[in-house]
């Protein structure tokens, strides 16, 4: 297998938890055992929790000893390894989308556990522009770890398109849309349980959620997270529509959700953005977009197809049971 084929594994690993990371990068990593034996896939999979490189080596280490009692918190995880890893992993190889941090924030530096654990080396996709995060390819290098940079480079900088905007403080825009597999919009429920939960996984991270007045008034949707978990917390809401907020029914079961802020025009500081609604709306507002999510199901729809005449670029495309979805940009 070549470093690009490890790599992929450890960038389509992270494309899992994209948007759920907020305000911290999507990262993937990979490692091999001294004799290239697979030993873990893991991703980075919300702000405040374990980076992909400290989920990684955990999964490989109980790979390799299944004993180990390893805690969950990252702290408590970065320490139980620095004192138990017996050297396990000397001589590893590890494939990493991001160059590992250097720094310690809410969890400890992953470019210390490498050299600590006497990893050979690290091959790395995307350089870390971070002032604060980066450093860790030189320290590698001064602890004696081979690093190789510019792995599926282009990729992985794909990964990063929402992550570098809000770097920047700049919002990212993101569409979601459901679809039967005839491309129709049309039904209640067009996306499974499992689709409709991965958005509002993402709906708990967003700063605004965006929609129509007439998808308001129609469906009289309530937009909250609720599928995400029970402290899962519902996003603030954007209403565009040509007629005044004050002439829409206040027993629509979306203005119901307790501390949500309603706004009629899109906040300066929302820096994630999640736009919701149907082909019309999409039509409207797709030339102003990041990314699209896209996901569609098994069934075909009597109704008459949408007809959004739109040429997407696929960045990830994945399962969720029997549906399918894509992230796309234009």
């Amino acid at each position: 297998m070549t470093k690009e084929f490890y790599m992929k594994l450890a960038l389509n690993e992270a494309w899992k938890f994209q948007f759920l990371t907020y305000p911290n990068p999507a990262v993937g990593c990979v490692i091999l055992d001294k004799h290239g034996k697979l030993l873990s896939i893991k991703a980075h999979e919300q702000a405040g929790l374990a980076h992909a490189e400290l989920n990684a080596i955990k999964t490989a280490l109980k790979e390799l000893d299944p004993a180990l009692q390893i805690p969950d918190e990252a702290n408590a995880t970065h320490e139980f390894i620095l004192k138990n890893h017996s050297f396990l992993l000397k001589d590893a190889i590890a494939f990493v989308t991001l160059e590992p941090c250097n720094h310690k924030g809410k969890t400890p530096p992953c470019a210390t556990l490498f050299s600590k654990l006497e990893f050979k080396k690290v091959f790395i996709s995307v350089k870390d522009t971070h002032k604060l995060a980066s450093g860790g390819i030189e320290f590698l290098r001064q602890h004696g770890i081979e690093v190789e940079l510019g792995i599926c480079e282009k990729e992985g900088l794909d990964l990063l398109k929402p992550f570098l905007k809000w770097q920047k403080n700049e919002p990212f825009k993101l569409f979601k849309l459901a679809l039967s597999l005839n491309g129709s919009p049309f039904g209640k429920f067009v996306s499974n349980e499992l689709s409709r939960t991965y958005a509002h996984k993402i709906r708990s991270k967003l700063d605004l959620l965006v929609v129509g007045g007439e998808t308001l008034r129609k469906d009289r949707p309530i937009l909250d997270a609720r599928l995400a978990g029970i402290d899962a917390k519902a996003p603030n809401l954007c209403i565009l529509s040509h007629q005044d907020l004050a002439s829409f029914d206040e027993k629509i079961p979306a203005f119901k959700v307790q501390n949500r802020r309603i706004y009629a025009q899109i906040p300066k500081e929302a820096k994630f953005i999640m736009f919701e609604g149907g082909a019309e709306f999409l039509k409207s507002f797709a030339k102003g977009m990041d990314m699209f999510l896209i996901f569609s199901n098994s069934k075909f729809i009597a109704e008459a197809n949408a007809s959004l005449n739109l040429e997407l670029k696929p960045l990830y495309k994945g399962f969720l049971g029997d549906d399918t979805y894509g992230i796309y940009e234009l």
